[in-house]
């Protein structure tokens, strides 16, 4: 069993990262042109280096924020289980940002990334190093299967789709991956 967690929720760092990108997906509803200001962009990168961050914190539909924090939600609680608070978000937050650079150095030149799928790429690969055998079911196949596979093979499903940053992917994948080996050989805290 789990130990509950009885802060209030503006406490919990992993629904304070839920609700700002939720908050910043309202805010940034009706004005197309600040989703592009806040993304990232490969061409304008160099005088724009912030938008490594924020486009982490925005999404371009309802369908893009809700199934990322729905993800975030499911990795986030468990590799907070597993490996703390404080781990949990500078694997994020490394994720995200190494997701954004793989972008900025692989993605084509004028596309806009946002999105904070390499940060929740970083989360899943770290499990499935950390938990690899841990079995889940990823809707709509029913079968259970060993979290590894559901993060690997999901991860390539979802990036070969159109109009997906598949290099933020990656990026965020191998940073969670890289992170998880050295937190598993006790050569790295966060």
């Amino acid at each position: 069993m789990y130990p509950r967690d009885n802060r209030p929720v503006w406490q919990n760092p992993l629904f304070v990262l839920i609700g700002v990108n939720v908050l910043i997906y309202i805010l940034t509803m009706g004005a197309p042109s600040l989703v592009v200001q806040l993304g990232i962009m490969p061409a304008a990168f160099l005088s724009e280096p912030w938008t490594a961050v924020t486009s982490m914190f925005v999404h371009g539909s309802l369908t893009h924020v809700l199934f990322n924090m729905l993800a975030l939600f499911f990795f986030g609680s468990y590799l907070t289980q597993t490996v703390g608070e404080r781990t949990m978000l500078g694997i994020y937050f490394i994720g995200g940002i190494v997701g954004s650079l793989f972008f900025w150095l692989l993605g084509p030149a004028y596309a806009v990334a946002v999105g904070a799928s390499g940060a929740i790429f970083a989360l899943g690969g770290a499990l499935a190093v950390l938990r690899p055998m841990t079995r889940v079911i990823i809707f709509p196949i029913p079968i259970p299967m060993p979290l590894w596979i559901a993060v690997i093979g999901g991860g390539l499903l979802i990036s070969l789709m159109p109009g997906i940053a598949w290099e933020a992917h990656l990026g965020g994948l191998l940073t969670g991956i890289g992170t998880a080996l050295f937190i598993s050989r006790g050569k790295l805290r966060l």
